[in-house]
């Protein structure tokens, strides 16, 4: 009988896990985003950098 090969299962996890975390964190990126876009339609545009003295 086969013996399981535990490393290739937990870098599998590992790798799913971190997939799940990017995902999550583009859509959060994409919603913060797409906030700051309605917000900006209805706020002046920000004014450039002050000239230093």
């Amino acid at each position: 009988m086969a013996k399981p090969n535990y490393a290739f299962e937990k870098r599998k996890r590992e790798l799913e896990q971190k997939r799940k975390k990017e995902e999550k964190l583009l859509k959060k990126q994409q919603a913060k985003l797409a906030k700051a876009g309605e917000g900006a339609d209805s706020a002046p545009p920000p004014e450039a950098d002050p000239p230093s003295p």
